[in-house]
């Protein structure tokens, strides 16, 4: 009666990753119980959110290697498995919302999220340019938030700029205008294909989990360039900086509880550590608590379902 936070499935945006071919089901040995799946097996998952109440599901596709180049010319591919994936959810369950990633390293054959020069250079305003026409061209396949999490300077007012010119005026963009560079992401490297691509690492645009007072500055920019809704990653380790980048703007904030935390709460069941379901959702309750609007979490199915009941 007196509890002042509470969770509810409408919390949730459940990630969900694509891999080409007919076989409908890949599991990921990094992230036990999640899987990549195939597009004609989307539709069933699309259902079964939206059978529990979950609101929204995020896309991110397995690239088969043969289709990753410098250039990440397969992102601005319209019959893209990502664009694909789009469709296929959206003609079985239009009601659902979808999310897309605007960045090019599932699709680069050097793993960074950009362009890079001969020296390893992530080029930031080339980079801007073809994650626009990456986002138009997911906003013509019929996503609803275009999510870019590359941490460019500038690209959400062009992506803003170029939805607006292209007439997709209510297609969202959901900034991740706080991603640090973790060592959480592990895992998800592991399930887009990426894994063992990138030369170096991604300090040079992803933020140092060091600093606080940064994210308030990036989170400003990026409001200002027209994102309609901001997200913290990772989650747990960062709930300081959620809890201010909420209080100080007051917009709808998000957190990404990333690939390694999930598993990290995995190993501990697994390992009798700790209640797998109590574990699941007194980490999801934290992020309520410092504020978040929702979560996207791999859990999301399994911890409707302990809402439910």
């Amino acid at each position: 009666m007196l509890a002042e936070n509470r969770l509810h499935p409408s919390d949730f945006i459940w990630p969900l990753f694509i891999c080409e071919g007919q076989g409908g089901e890949e599991p990921i040995t990094s992230l036990p119980g999640v899987s990549r799946w195939s597009v004609y097996r989307l539709a069933d998952r699309a259902r079964e959110a939206q059978a529990l109440g979950i609101p929204c599901i995020a896309l991110f596709p397995n690239t088969p290697p043969s289709l990753r180049t410098a250039d990440a010319r397969e992102a601005l591919n319209p019959d893209n498995l990502i664009c694909r994936a789009i469709k296929a959810i959206k003609d079985a369950v239009p009601d659902i919302g979808v999310l897309t990633d605007v960045a090019l390293d599932p699709y680069t054959a050097h793993g960074h999220d950009g362009l890079v020069n001969r020296a390893g250079y992530v080029l930031n305003d080339e980079t801007s340019k073809v994650l626009v026409e990456q986002a138009l061209v997911q906003a013509a396949a019929g996503a609803d938030i275009v999510a870019p999490s590359d941490m460019m300077d500038g690209r959400v007012g062009a992506i803003r700029a170029g939805l607006e010119r292209e007439g997709h005026v209510n297609v969202a963009i959901m900034a991740y205008a706080a991603k640090y560079a973790s060592a959480f992401y592990g895992p998800f490297r592991d399930a887009v294909g990426s894994r063992g691509l990138l030369k170096g690492d991604k300090r040079g645009y992803q933020m140092d989990p060091a600093n606080g007072a940064e994210a308030l500055r990036e989170v400003a920019l990026d409001l200002a360039e027209g994102a309609d809704m901001v997200m913290v990653k990772p989650g747990l380790p960062y709930l300081d900086v959620l809890a201010r980048v909420r209080d100080r703007f007051g917009v709808p904030t998000f957190a990404y509880q990333v690939s390694g935390e999930y598993a990290m709460i995995e190993a501990a069941a697994a390992a009798g550590a700790g209640d797998r379901d109590a574990l699941i959702l007194e980490t999801l309750m934290a992020f309520k608590r410092a504020g978040a609007a929702g979560v996207l979490t791999y859990h999301a199915l399994d911890a409707a379902r302990l809402i439910a009941g």
